[in-house]
């Protein structure tokens, strides 16, 4: 037997989005037209431009935009309204799911890792809220099962293409207040390079090294968590 919930954005007027407009959505933004989309999810072009018609007249904006003629034919695109609502319906199924798979109020469990090569530390631009468009260490949400050093392996592989291996934590981070989405307590390592071609990928719409001593704003309490592994370093 399993537990099995949806949830949806609604208005005054009712439903306004949820996971099956969130998959045409984003199948648009994937293939940049509503005709593909729809093949891709086996449904009518009908059907998926009514679904975006209806969601733009109960939400009162325009979530595509499509060009006609040219030669390479027809495109549609998401406006910043479109791509908004996307990322809010990614940002609350993630907690969402969260909660399902942990009913207890407890801290999330994440990790960080800390790469630093040749007096550079290697970042990522975070590409959804919280802190979108700011530089943060990779990391992310320990999956129920995996040991946190299998998670930094993996969220390091997604988010920068870079395979590492775990040397040592370089601390543990639990204030409730470090992450506006809740408490989450966090395990630091610092980590080696093994192998893999620096990307952006996952939730990163950037990776990239910077000097230790040039340093952009940084989110969470990561800023802290790097002068203790510099720190961690200078001491070994």
């Amino acid at each position: 037997m399993k537990v099995r919930c949806k949830f949806w954005f609604e208005s005054e007027r009712g439903y306004i989005f949820g996971e099956g407009a969130y998959e045409i959505l984003k199948e648009v933004e994937k293939t940049g037209s509503i005709n593909e989309a729809a093949k891709n999810l086996g449904m009518s072009y009908r059907h998926a431009w009514g679904k975006i018609k209806e969601i733009e007249e109960n939400l009162g904006e325009k979530l595509v935009i499509s060009t006609r003629g040219g030669k390479e034919g027809g495109k549609s695109v998401l406006t910043d309204v479109g791509k908004e609502l996307l990322e809010r319906f990614e940002r609350y199924l993630e907690l969402f799911e969260y909660v399902i798979k942990h009913p207890y109020k407890t801290p999330a469990l994440t990790v960080d890792g800390i790469l630093i090569q040749e007096g550079k530390i290697l970042l990522i631009k975070r590409k959804k809220e919280p802190f979108r468009g700011k530089y943060a260490l990779p990391g992310g949400f320990v999956e129920y099962g995996e040991r946190v050093e299998e998670a930094i392996i993996r969220e390091m592989k997604e988010e920068t293409g870079l395979d590492v291996k775990p040397l040592k934590i370089v601390g543990v981070y639990s204030d409730p207040k470090r992450d506006p989405r809740g408490h989450t307590i966090s395990v630091a390592f610092l980590l080696q390079k093994i192998g893999g071609r620096l990307m952006g990928g996952d939730d990163a719409s950037e990776a990239k090294l910077f000097p230790l001593n040039s340093l952009p704003s940084l989110a969470f309490d990561h800023e802290k968590i790097i002068k203790d592994a510099i720190s961690l370093l200078r001491d070994s």
